[in-house]
């Protein structure tokens, strides 16, 4: 048996006049992993979290997860997960305190074991002062730190995040990143992280796939993607216009020019981040001055435009699959 935290092989979702929004995926989560699956609208990352959360069976292929086929040993699954997902099922009409409550019921615990068990999580989550407001009234950023907290009553050892901050403002967005990091980092819990924010698979995820039209289309660290898809460039700019042909034939001898801005030259280094020293040398050795000297380092929506034909981040949204119930 595969001590993988989550493995799936040929993953298939077919809906019924549509196209495949899961087309074939192999992928493998090692435990206490922050795996960033990152990609579009209607790319297929909701269904593969659907399909691994028990939500939704495969058409084809197999999934394990905490050592669990998804198909014939669901219950287990749900047993050793937790999932907040993209809509968090909250009833605007219950405190944050009572829907802790019920999970917690839910999840066989009583009496001062549960109550210890809320009041952690809702202060691990920032919530303690809103703990017994309606969550009608509570922020967006606030609903997601709930959903967060409800997902960790039974102590998972999988974490499944789908699209965790889509609307959340920059400092809700930043907490809920510090609590994902801990989790990861502190308690060793598995976390599965879908999302459509560069920068968030690239602070989190330890290893990052990309998910484009059903289909797994690049998988690595982020660091490794972007080193394979191009070297680092350099951009100067000189404090005097006159100097600029000079920096030109100086820049030329470290790469090809590539665009930069025009008050300036870019090369693309040949020999990568190592000879930045060596470019800051050569200028000083022609004695021209620098007003601004910038490293720029390959980006994941590079990768992403690379592996896909397209950018990311502002993409426009592609139709999504309407989901069929599963079968009772």
């Amino acid at each position: 048996m595969s001590d993988a935290a989550i493995e799936a092989t040929g993953l298939v979702r077919e809906f019924k006049k549509g196209p495949r929004a899961v087309d074939g995926i192999d992928l493998r989560v090692e435990p206490g992993e922050v795996y960033g699956f990152l990609g579009p609208n209607g790319a297929g990352k909701s269904t593969t979290v659907h399909m691994l959360t028990t939500l939704l069976p495969p058409t084809a292929g197999s999934a394990r997860v905490a050592g669990l086929d998804v198909v014939a040993d669901g219950a287990g699954v749900r047993q050793a997960i937790g999932a907040a997902l993209q809509e968090a099922a909250l009833d605007p009409y219950l405190t944050g305190r009572e829907h802790m409550r019920l999970q917690t019921a839910l999840h066989g615990m009583r009496g001062e074991e549960a109550r210890e068990r809320s009041d952690q999580l809702l202060a691990r989550v920032g919530l303690t002062q809103a703990a017994d407001r309606r969550v009608g009234g509570y922020s967006g950023g606030m609903k997601r730190r709930l959903d967060l907290a409800l997902a960790l009553v039974h102590r998972p050892r999988i974490l499944f995040l789908d699209e965790p901050t889509t609307g959340l403002d920059p400092q809700s967005r930043s907490a809920l990143w510090d609590e994902v990091a801990r989790l990861a980092g502190d308690r060793g819990v598995t976390v599965f992280l879908t999302t459509q924010y560069l920068e968030e698979a690239d602070v989190l995820a330890d290893r990052v796939g990309i998910i484009h039209k059903g289909r797994l289309v690049a998988e690595g660290t982020p660091e490794s993607l972007k080193d394979e898809i191009g070297r680092p460039s350099v951009e100067a700019i000189p404090c005097t216009r006159d100097d600029l042909p000079r920096m030109r034939e100086v820049l030329s001898r470290f790469g090809e020019f590539v665009t930069g801005s025009p008050k300036g030259a870019s090369v693309r280094l040949s020999g990568g981040e190592a000879q930045l020293a060596d470019v800051v040398r050569a200028l000083d050795a022609e004695d021209i001055h620098v007003e601004h000297l910038q490293l720029h380092r390959p980006t994941l929506d590079d990768v992403f435009l690379s592996k896909t034909g397209r950018s990311l981040e502002g993409a426009a949204e592609e139709p999504q699959q309407p989901e069929e119930p599963v079968p009772a």
